[in-house]
């Protein structure tokens, strides 16, 4: 398993995540902290997309596929899950785990 598609799994969760939480109770209470998941959650999507596109066309269609399968399974996953309250700091952490790994892949694959 590649480090990419590991990113675009991070990723796709992290900002999935981030528009799921449109209710206040689920969201940051420090106004900083919400602003910077908002930066983190958009940044992973972007990220995300060029993984996808990266995987489809730089390294073999299969691997583009399986990232983004990947990424809806678990998506799916999360939604089936429901709302919990440690999602924002699971989220933040998926992006910033994703986005290094994503700029590692982009380096060094």
């Amino acid at each position: 398993m590649s480090a990419a598609l590991v990113a675009a799994l991070l990723l796709s969760v992290a900002a999935y995540i981030h528009t799921r939480s449109a209710d206040p109770r689920m969201r940051p209470e420090n106004v900083y902290s919400d602003l910077f998941w908002r930066g983190l959650s958009f940044a992973a999507l972007i990220a995300w997309g060029a993984l996808i596109v990266r995987l489809f066309y730089a390294v073999h269609w299969t691997n583009g596929m399986a990232a983004l399968l990947g990424s809806f399974a678990l998506n799916w996953y999360f939604e089936h899950r429901g709302p919990r309250p440690t999602w924002p700091g699971l989220s933040m952490l998926f992006g910033v785990v994703g986005l290094g790994l994503a700029a590692w892949s982009f380096v060094n694959e």
